[in-house]
């Protein structure tokens, strides 16, 4: 297996997956599962990508992540700043890592109604709108009987479901 460049850890912390702590490895699942929680919600990529580059390297070490960032040694790696050093040892402490308050998504008020449709939230509202351009009843309605909405994570709620509140937005009915 190749090893990483030679830096001031060379000697002390090499990165040899065999020899990596158990709570690295939780602590890296930890990290990922947050970045995957930070993309769905369209936060910063810059911020989803850190969380990433963080867990890659923190899982590849051979010493304990919460020993150095005890230590205050983690926050001297690249890639690990001092915000994201303080929540791995936090993590360490109760097993928890917050991964602090996201921005509210902010969606078009003509498509404020879509909230009311069954399995719909504003980022999905949002990716809707603005990376497919699905701005109208109609498009929606040609986009689920198309059956591709369903293969957009998360969206669980039957087409049937879907098409019915469309038919009930239309006619200025409430949904159910």
């Amino acid at each position: 297996m190749a090893r990483a460049a030679p830096s001031q850890w060379e000697g002390r912390l090499s990165y040899n997956l065999s020899m990596v702590p158990p709570r690295n490895q939780t602590i890296a699942g930890e990290l990922r599962r947050i970045a995957a929680e930070l993309e769905n919600q369209q936060a910063n990529p810059f911020r989803v990508r850190a969380y990433r580059q963080a867990a890659h390297l923190i899982e590849h070490l051979t010493e304990d992540a919460g020993e150095l960032a005890r230590r205050g040694e983690l926050i001297k790696m690249k890639g690990i700043g001092k915000d994201l050093a303080q929540k791995i040892a936090l993590f360490c402490e109760t097993g928890r890592i917050d991964a602090g308050p996201s921005p509210p998504v902010e969606i078009p008020p003509e498509l404020a109604p879509w909230l009311t449709l069954p399995g719909f939230n504003p980022s999905l509202v949002r990716h809707l709108s603005e990376r497919l351009g699905i701005r109208t009843l109609d498009d929606l309605e040609t986009l689920v009987r198309s059956r591709l909405l369903r293969t957009l994570p998360g969206m669980t709620a039957p087409d049937d479901e879907i098409l019915e509140g469309i038919a009930r937005l239309r006619a200025g009915l409430p949904q159910p």
